[in-house]
């Protein structure tokens, strides 16, 4: 029986082909996000408040399958929140916001993001539409238009026929780098 060497090269090589795995799919989830038609179609407000709305969204749905997936989905998902929230302190930064503030927002947009992903992934699980109209009607929408106006039912339409087609999609597109959003049939984008 041969022994192996550790190699610590290799395990940084590995470190780094993870990472740029996690940057692409947070790539697709703000691409995502930011597809035109939540904004010009949808009415989602087209300012920093609504793109949040939209990538919490995206990313939670995109959460929601790793966590599906198990133990092996895991430490994607860690990852990628981990990758979610550097882009975060990105965008504040790129507005010239200290790190005081930078800490504090960051918490703010922690608890936002977590709590409706809670949210979203009860009425998902449930298979309550109306619950997750409300939920957009709320925070995507600002309470601006009520629920059971077209845009937020329309949505919320969109988000389960999108957790409807991240369900078929492997823990090897995410491993192997293959991870799409899904497109069209009613999807998000």
């Amino acid at each position: 029986m041969a022994l192996t060497r550790w190699n610590p090269l290799t395990r940084w090589r590995d470190k780094q082909a993870r990472r740029a795995k996690i940057d692409d799919i947070h790539g697709e989830i703000v691409a995502a996000a930011r597809a035109p038609e939540l904004y010009s179609v949808l009415g989602v407000p087209d300012d920093i408040d609504g793109r949040f709305e939209m990538i919490v969204l995206h990313a939670g749905l995109v959460l929601r399958r790793l966590g599906e997936l198990g133990e092996a989905g895991r430490p994607w998902a860690q990852q990628l929140v981990d990758r979610v929230f550097v882009g975060f302190d990105d965008a504040l930064r790129e507005m010239s916001i200290g790190d005081i503030g930078v800490s504090k927002r960051i918490k703010k947009m922690g608890d936002a993001f977590f709590g409706r992903s809670a949210v979203y992934h009860a009425a998902l699980d449930a298979g309550n539409p109306h619950a997750l109209a409300e939920a957009l009607a709320r925070n995507a929408y600002r309470g601006e238009v009520a629920a059971d106006t077209p845009a937020p039912r329309m949505l919320a339409e969109r988000v389960f026929a999108a957790a409807r087609a991240l369900e078929s999609v492997p823990l090897e597109a995410f491993s192997q780098g293959r991870f799409h959003f899904p497109k069209g049939q009613g999807a998000v984008l």
